[in-house]
């Protein structure tokens, strides 16, 4: 076994300290608030060292000015210790700061109290933060008041992750009430369609309008936290499969918002006149063509969305060719909204005019 030499004197800590200068500073420069011997020491590694962003105010001095700030603090907030030093803590706020939680903190400091307080802040170059910040009074062994402590901490990321998660809570309630409508609607379809069909009919007759409100469905979900939808919008999804290429259904429109409630409704119609046009009507040859034309009017009734199908050149159509049962689905949505849909059956082709309260 070697033999170990023990010095009589304790080794000088290896720790360098010049990393950051700026507790030592302090300290020299505060010799009587007891920043002495062991204490002394431990505050100026320790300040060095945290990764936590640690100011000091002086709560004597006019304006409260910052008279210490650790490295954490100048790398959290960009500036230099020059720019700090001084300076009320107020030159990290900006037109993003809630001014409310600015008032908490001169509460808080104006009774010597504690507070813990998220906050917007901004660094030197101007890029917000979110700061979790901790305030609370420092007293020496008289019990006087010295200093106000201060702690900052970058919350950004889990500020980020509390709105999304709000913003997903929100999404997941909008998204559930308008599948709820859909499943409602579909229910009501299998019911009235299941009643005018054989079972060898009523899949098929199901599937097709569950396909098309599908398509309606999906383009809401685009701005799934809105209360309207683009009319248009809908109207393409439900109408350009039928459509060859050639320029045979025209659209035109102004730019109109429909409540989300009328969403399933439009796209059932569409679909059953779509539907009954590609079999029956103008869109059964090579030559017919439909216009939907679309626009808010004010009458006697409450405002209100008209939306008029037209068919041309294509064969006459007869007011039984509709053995699907499309026309009184239509009819009873109609009912239920408050709306009415009204057919002329032309030598030219159908005329559908679907009037409905907005």
């Amino acid at each position: 076994m070697t033999d170990q030499t023990f010095d009589d004197e304790p080794k000088r800590s290896t720790y360098d300290q010049t990393h950051d200068e700026a507790p030592a500073r302090f300290r020299a420069n505060h010799p009587e608030d007891q920043f002495i011997g062991a204490s002394g020491v431990l505050f100026e590694q320790a300040m060095a060292q945290t990764r936590m962003a640690i100011s000091l105010c002086d709560p004597h001095t006019e304006d409260m000015p910052i008279v210490f700030a650790n490295r954490a603090f100048r790398e959290l907030t960009g500036f230099p210790e020059d720019e700090i030093l001084g300076r009320n803590c107020r030159f990290l706020q900006g037109p993003g700061t809630d001014k409310a939680a600015v008032q908490r903190i001169r509460d808080a400091l104006a009774n010597e109290d504690v507070i813990v307080v998220e906050l917007k802040n901004y660094r030197h170059d101007g890029t917000p933060f979110w700061n979790a910040l901790h305030i609370g009074p420092i007293y020496n062994t008289e019990g006087e008041l010295i200093y106000f402590f201060g702690s900052q901490w970058d919350v950004t990321e889990v500020h980020t992750a509390r709105a999304e998660e709000h913003h997903t809570r929100m999404l997941n309630r909008q998204l559930s009430h308008r599948m709820k409508n859909m499943f409602a609607v579909i229910s009501s379809i299998v019911n009235m369609v299941g009643r005018a069909h054989g079972e060898s009919e009523t899949a098929r007759a199901i599937n097709e309008r569950i396909i098309a409100l599908g398509r309606t469905y999906e383009t809401t979900l685009d701005a799934p936290d809105a209360d309207s939808i683009a009319l248009e919008s809908t109207i393409v999804a439900v109408v350009d499969v039928h459509d060859d290429g050639q320029g045979r259904i025209v659209k035109e429109g102004p730019a109109i918002e429909v409540p989300f409630s009328l969403v399933s409704v439009i796209g059932l119609v569409l679909h059953e006149l779509a539907a009954n046009a590609s079999k029956f009507g103008a869109l059964s040859n090579d030559g017919g063509k439909v216009h939907i034309g679309w626009k808010m009017i004010n009458g006697d009734r409450p405002r209100a969305l008209q939306l008029r199908w037209e068919e041309s050149d294509g064969p006459a159509v007869s007011q039984n060719a509709d053995p699907g049962g499309g026309s009184l689905i239509v009819d009873r949505m109609m009912a239920q909204l408050g709306g009415n849909f009204e057919r002329e059956w032309r030598e030219n082709g159908l005329v559908a005019t679907l009037t409905v309260p907005v």
